[in-house]
């Protein structure tokens, strides 16, 4: 997912995506630990990806609180 798209988003969408994610990186270590994960890297990518969501959900709530 692209940084651009995620700062698109209202921050609703934005802790929407990251549960959908958080839910997608259990499936996955599941997938890995039942031994039918087709692309181990897709873990990598998704912790990536929730990394890059918290990121910018931060730095919404910063520049928010600093306009009050």
């Amino acid at each position: 997912m692209k940084p651009e798209k995620v700062r698109e988003m209202s921050a609703g969408e934005i802790e929407a995506e990251e549960k959908k994610l958080q839910e997608q990186l259990f499936k996955l270590r599941l997938q890995k630990s039942l031994g039918q994960i087709d692309n181990a890297l897709k873990i990598r990518e998704t912790r990536r990806d929730i990394a890059r969501v918290k990121t910018i959900l931060g730095e919404k709530s910063r520049a928010k609180e600093a306009r009050s």
